[in-house]
This record gives C-alpha cells, structure tokens and sequence, in this order.
C-alpha cells in the first residue's frame, strides 16, 4: 500500500479522515491517481468500515458503490459496522447494510458514535446483514 498516497488523498479531501497504517485500506484509482478509498478499522471481533471518500467530482456517478463491490470479500470476513452519514444510508444499504439501533453496536463503537453524533456528525450505526 502507498500510504502516503493515501494520507495526502485524505489530507486533500477528508481532513479529519485521517487514515492509519494498522488499517485494512482499500483505494480506487484513476491515471490522475486515488479517487476513492475506504479503510477498514480491526477489532478481535468485528471491522468497522469507516472514512469512504470518492473525490467531490466523481460523487453520485456509482463509484461508490462499485468500491464497495470491489471489497465484498473483505466486508464479509468479518462481522462488520460502519457509522455512515445518515443522506449516505441508501448506499449503505444497497451493498448490503442495515441500520441498526445504537445500543447494538458493539461496546467499543458505543462511545465513538456517541462522541462523533455529540460533535454534531448526524451518523447512522449500521450493520451488513452477512456478518
């Protein structure tokens, strides 16, 4: 993985996005260079898909979603949680995510939902339904 890429990819983009080495990270690119990314944060026993980023002039062209086809695989070795913006939750859901209620997010995710929505992030805790 080019992290550095990446990190400057987010940097550009999604500032407070900030991606980290021990993340499972995977990108889209075109011959100008990364256009999409989403990491995957481990935990012992679930993932949490998190920071997806298309660049601003490709969204709403179904990169998104592709990306998320793209890495079914790794979306389904694992139980996996994503904390998506809530106009983001169609997306979400048609890969396969379904929303589910806070307090059945696992304990570690409770508290960072918490925080992020405190922030004023309106967030959706999400589940895919295969893990």
């Amino acid at each position: 993985m080019r992290f550095p890429l990446v990190a400057r990819f987010y940097k550009a983009y999604y500032p407070s996005g900030k991606p980290k080495k021990d993340e499972i990270i995977w990108t889209v690119e075109s011959p100008k260079g990364i256009c999409g990314a989403v990491r995957f944060k481990q935990f012992e026993t679930f993932q949490l898909l998190t920071g997806m980023l298309v660049t601003p002039e490709l969204r709403r062209k179904k990169l998104g979603d592709a990306l998320l086809v793209s890495c079914k695989e790794q979306i389904e070795a694992m139980q996996c949680y994503c904390l998506a913006f809530s106009y983001l939750t169609p997306l979400y859901e048609a890969q396969g995510f379904k929303v589910i209620e806070a307090n059945a997010l696992p304990e570690q995710l409770r508290g960072r939902y918490a925080s992020y929505c405190n922030s004023g992030k309106d967030l959706i805790p999400m589940k895919h339904l295969s893990s």
